[in-house]
């Protein structure tokens, strides 16, 4: 969530219902304006509000109620995925338990009025400050499916090649998403649903907004691509002004920058590598999260760039006494979750900074009196070298003495008196001696742990052993039962081969009955193709071959274009013969490319399942009469030049 509060810098809505009710009747809405310095105030109805919303995308709509603006939480997430992704709805008065708005407004010194415009105005003000929490129903995950565009239904041989080719369509796509995710240096995560001829659909799940992806919403033929946020399990509130706490910071530098931050206490806070930031940046990302105690480095001397960071926020530094080994940065991180090495060398190196300066806070901590900032007196004492008295007296440094200059004159104590004194002052005694012997306490509880720590990683490694020792057992089964199956599977191609030629034998006993077989002229092989079209030659070409010099026979000859015609003479075939009327643009294409064809009917065609025969005079005649209208074709295209460049002649005379 931005937090920029200057004039012309945010566009704030402020929205609270003027009359009707969101449940009921269409209701009004009070609408406020607000960039930082100028005011305008309106009134709406709810579809205008949402029109306005989509043209002018505000970078805050407030409210101090949520459920002014959606009947129910289902409504409330509708209303969520319909804003733009730029805008964001934020409750002023609060989150799950919301305070009343004349309280918070009251608070922050804002203006506030019980018509419903002047709250409109409150919210509107309170939100350009910060105040209050931002809605969500969304994660900063994004969804992209490519899936098919049509239904692939029912069918034999044709429909196959039709389903082949859509799941084809959605593989190329999901590539082509792929690669523009990995041009623009995303995190994403695929599922993809393998199917006959490639995906049936593939599921991308993305680290990013809408906003930050480069692909859009599509539906084209046989795909279709679509956009979705991924939804939270419910409804979540995070507060747009964030608690700013004292930490340690850890940096590794390089071409991947890493920052790690830990709090006072240990814990870790929160972590980031990036690629692209700048020095800006990272300092920028810091100053939202915590104010730097120490800035740390996990190598020795400190680098230039985290001594330059530290430097900026006049931190204290520190660097080990040698380089930390990986596996005991492994060790010291291994409870923490990281995403590459760089997030874990950042972490190591601040963890062990403040392992380095446990004890010293711990003492600091002891010798801080109440409400006082422990934070702040461990800046002082680690990054200016103070101690912790003199941090402690300025922080409580009473601004406001009185001035009076009057001397009191001690009196002598009582027996009483001087009885409690003895008695606080063994107390002290007694406190400091429980002090240490828990700080002792501390150190054998964490030398424990740490033996614990040993001895479960030892277990994790057993264990982790046996898995491995199962593993390769099941695979070596696995190993001699896919043995099995190829043992299995050459048999049975060794006997569909024998198969094979014992029909080829029986189809040419069958055809040596035909009549035409006993005459004088010879059979010459021709292949048949179901469609001229590119699929169906690919078809053919792959069952059973096309190759320079065959003769190829359509049984539908209609269809064809360029394209397809290209395809065909990239074959290089001896005739063609079209059964029916092929288009003038493939007729054209064989003509150029000298490629005899004719019309099937004149040819005697005998086919039996995929093979077929023709006599040879046949075909040769087919090439006569090709020969024929070839050479009268090319005569009339002659004429024709010949008549244009004497009409261009005399037209440049005239």
């Amino acid at each position: 969530m931005s937090t920029r509060t200057r004039a012309l810098d945010t566009l704030v809505y402020g929205v609270d219902v003027q009359s009707g009710d969101v449940r009921g009747d269409a209701p009004s809405y009070a609408l406020v304006t607000y960039d930082g310095e100028s005011l305008e105030r309106d009134v709406v109805t709810r579809r205008k509000l949402l029109r306005l919303i989509d043209a002018e995308t505000p970078d805050i709509v407030a409210t101090d109620n949520m459920y002014e603006l959606a009947a129910d939480k289902d409504a409330l997430v509708r209303f969520l995925g319909g804003l733009p992704d730029e805008t964001t709805l934020v409750q002023v008065t609060g989150d799950e338990r919301p305070e009343p708005l004349s309280r918070v407004a009251k608070r922050h010194g804002v203006p506030y009025g019980k018509p419903a415009i002047e709250e409109a105005e409150a919210a509107a003000r309170l939100a350009a400050r910060n105040v209050g929490y931002e809605v969500s129903a969304f994660t900063d995950e994004t969804t992209v499916k490519v899936s098919r565009g049509r239904s692939t239904g029912k069918g034999g041989w044709s429909q196959d090649r039709y389903t082949r080719r859509i799941h084809g369509n959605v593989k190329r796509e999901s590539r082509d998403i792929e690669a523009t995710l990995d041009d623009a240096g995303l995190d994403y995560e695929r599922d993809a649903t393998e199917k006959y001829g490639g995906f049936s659909n593939a599921v991308f799940t993305v680290e990013g907004r809408p906003q930050d992806i480069p692909v859009s919403n599509k539906r084209a033929g046989d795909i279709r691509v679509e956009i979705e946020r991924v939804r939270r399990d419910g409804i979540e509130f995070e507060p747009l002004a964030k608690r700013r706490d004292r930490v340690f910071v850890g940096i590794d530098p390089g071409t991947t920058t890493a920052v790690a931050l830990v709090d006072l206490d240990g814990h870790l806070l929160d972590v980031l590598s990036t690629r692209t930031a700048d020095t800006a940046d990272v300092i920028e990302w810091i100053i939202e999260r915590g104010r730097p105690v120490l800035v740390a480095a996990d190598v020795t001397p400190m680098p230039a760039t985290v001594d330059q960071i530290r430097r900026s926020f006049d931190a204290a530094g520190w660097h080990p006494e040698s380089d930390i080994p990986i596996d005991e940065k492994q060790h010291r991180t291994r409870e923490e979750g990281y995403d590459n090495d760089h997030e874990r060398d950042a972490m190591a190196a601040a963890l062990y900074a403040h392992d380095d300066h446990d004890d010293q806070i711990r003492r600091v901590t002891r010798k801080i009196p109440p409400r006082v900032d422990r934070g702040e007196v461990v800046k002082r004492v680690l990054a200016d070298e103070s101690t912790v008295e003199a941090a402690v007296d300025d922080l409580t440094e009473d601004d406001g003495e009185d001035g009076d200059d009057h001397e009191h004159e001690a009196r002598e104590l009582t027996e009483e008196e001087r009885t409690i004194k003895r008695l606080r002052e063994r107390v002290t005694r007694l406190d400091d001696h429980v002090t240490d012997l828990e700080a002792e306490l501390d150190g054998k509880d964490e030398r424990i742990a740490e033996l614990e720590s040993e001895l479960e990683e030892t277990r994790r490694e057993e264990r982790k052993e046996a898995r491995e020792r199962r593993e390769v057992t099941r695979l070596e089964w696995e190993n001699d039962r896919l043995e099995d199956e190829l043992a299995e599977e050459r048999e049975r191609a060794e006997t569909l081969a024998k198969k094979l030629e014992r029909l080829k034998e029986l189809w040419k006993l069958d055809h040596s009955n035909f009549a035409d077989v006993n005459g004088s002229g010879s059979l010459t092989a021709v292949k048949p193709v179901a469609q001229f079209t590119l699929d169906a030659i690919e078809t053919a070409d792959e069952d059973y071959g096309i190759a320079r010099g065959d003769v190829v026979y359509f049984r539908d000859a209609s269809g064809a274009g360029r394209r397809t015609a290209e395809a065909l003479v990239e074959r290089d075939p001896r005739v063609v013969l079209l059964d029916g009327e092929t288009s003038d643009v493939a007729e054209e294409v064989l003509y150029e490319a000298d490629v005899a064809f004719g019309d099937a009917g004149t040819v005697s065609v005998r086919e039996i399942d995929e093979l077929a025969i023709a006599r040879e005079d046949a075909v040769e005649t087919v090439e006569a009469d090709y020969a024929e209208r070839a050479a009268e074709r090319a005569q009339e295209e002659t004429e024709s030049m010949v008549d244009s460049i004497i009409s261009e002649h005399r037209a440049d005379r005239e």
